[in-house]
């Protein structure tokens, strides 16, 4: 079968199985190996990507799903001179990642929250970011982090 889709703002026509999943096609037949295979179950978040703006575990999704969709991963965040994005940037300033594994999922989901009007408080991020998780870390800086890239993202906006 055949998938159309637009991946970090280029056209990609694929030839796929029926029961490929998102993160297959991202991982090995782009190339786009930041949106990390974790669990393959839909528990860690690790494979989280943007579906028409909407944090997806792509691990847990057919490629075929995605069909006419705009996905965007963590390589399709920054700009194109390599201007980090704003969430990208609070991660490294407040120290929101470790062995960096979980990271893009985690950016990814913290994205989409700034769509989903998650307020910029501790408590409303530690919510929104339960299905994603951390091995590494006690969470302290991926929160602050998430903060910060909201608030950055909704003042720029």
């Amino acid at each position: 079968m055949e998938v159309k889709l637009t991946v970090n703002g280029q056209p990609v026509q694929r030839a796929v199985a029926p029961t490929q999943l998102l993160v297959t096609l991202l991982r090995e037949d782009l190339g786009l190996t930041g949106t990390h295979q974790g669990c393959d179950t839909a528990q860690c978040g690790a494979c989280t990507v943007l579906v028409d703006g909407v944090a997806m575990k792509s691990c847990n999704m057919l490629a075929l799903q995605a069909d006419g969709a705009a996905v965007t991963t963590i390589e399709g965040l920054a700009a194109a001179d390599g201007t980090l994005h704003p969430m990208q940037r609070a991660f490294g300033e407040q120290h929101g990642l470790q062995c960096g594994f979980c990271t893009p999922g985690m950016v990814m989901r913290a994205v989409a929250m700034a769509a989903e009007d998650v307020p910029a408080e501790p408590q409303a991020v530690r919510h929104a970011l339960a299905g994603n998780i951390c091995r590494c870390t006690g969470y302290g800086g991926i929160v602050a982090a998430v903060c910060q890239g909201l608030h950055e993202m909704r003042s720029a906006a």
